[in-house]
């Protein structure tokens, strides 16, 4: 095993590419919702590529480890990661010595989350992945630029963002989300379920408010906003954009899709051995994660062929 993560001679981008086709192959549709996160894998020492003191929400604190950036993807059938990315503080990339002796290429440069979360929608565009929606929580949402990126491709998206996040409203006014939604009236909330959880039905009270006077090209923004039924106080916000005759109903289920990433990662870690490797090199990395999500991949298709028949439970 160490071998073939370590020097055995394959195409690691080529496995990853033919994970994703095998993926949308047998679960993807034309609804499909492409969904980005990161996920932490705690480390001990200094020498595995990328890895320093960091928060990680796998630890829910800042802990020695490595970060990984991936891509899943959704729909009506399944839920598979189809890519992924090793983060690169800049204690690394900043010390080009340091990173050759963990195997990282001197052209592997500094890049955000975010940016890793651009870089595998493009490879997942350019692909052909056949997809309707992309979601993210609030560190990939509340950031500008992935928005007017997404819209500069026609790509729909329902991004979760921070409370104080501001809007471009009518008049080209900025806004906040939050002093949006407080304005809106009693009747703009309506009870729905965003599908089944670990604990039954995951019931939210939801609204939403259009924020653009202009609907350009078909499409349009929305602030969304979903409430706790227990707790009213307790509101998560999001941007959205997407063709105009979107229903409020549509933006509850591609918010609520967000969480088949978690499910992924638990599953593939508990399953597939996705956060279990003992590699420190960033080729080895990439390549435990492409054979993870390979198996991952495999147990996906199997439980939808499962389900096509009646027998999974």
């Amino acid at each position: 095993m160490q071998r073939l993560l370590g020097e055995a001679d394959w195409d690691v981008d080529g496995v990853r590419d033919d994970v994703r086709d095998f993926v949308v192959e047998t679960i993807g549709a034309r609804d499909g919702i492409l969904i980005g996160d990161d996920t932490g894998f705690l480390k001990k020492g200094t020498g595995s590529a990328g890895v320093q003191r960091q928060y990680t929400g796998t630890a829910g604190r800042t802990e020695n480890s490595q970060v990984g950036t991936f891509l899943a993807y959704a729909s009506a059938k399944g839920r598979a990661l189809i890519d992924r990315e090793l983060y690169l503080p800049k204690s690394w990339t900043d010390d080009r010595e340091r990173c050759r002796a963990a195997g990282i290429p001197d052209e592997v440069p500094f890049a955000t989350k975010n940016e890793h979360f651009r870089w595998m929608l493009q490879r997942a565009i350019d692909a052909g992945v056949p997809f309707a929606w992309v979601t993210a929580d609030e560190a990939y949402g509340q950031v500008k630029h992935l928005r007017v990126w997404l819209e500069q491709r026609g790509v729909g998206y329902v991004l979760a963002t921070r409370v104080n996040d501001t809007v471009t409203t009518t008049g080209w006014r900025e806004d906040r989300v939050d002093e949006l939604v407080a304005a809106l009236p009693r009747q703009a909330w309506k009870r729905l379920s965003g599908g089944p959880g670990s604990h039954g039905e995951r019931v939210y009270d939801w609204a939403r408010v259009a924020i653009r006077p202009v609907w350009e090209d078909g499409a349009g923004h929305w602030v969304l906003a979903r409430r706790s039924v227990k707790d009213p106080t307790d509101i998560a916000h999001y941007v959205c954009y997407g063709p105009v005759a979107t229903r409020l109903k549509d933006l509850v289920k591609v918010a609520a899709a967000r969480w088949a990433i978690e499910e992924c990662f638990q599953s593939a870690k508990q399953e597939c051995g996705l956060d279990d490797y003992q590699v420190r090199r960033y080729p080895g990395w990439h390549r435990h994660m492409s054979l993870a999500m390979a198996a991952h991949a495999c147990l996906t298709v199997l439980r939808a062929r499962e389900l096509e028949k009646g027998d999974a439970v």
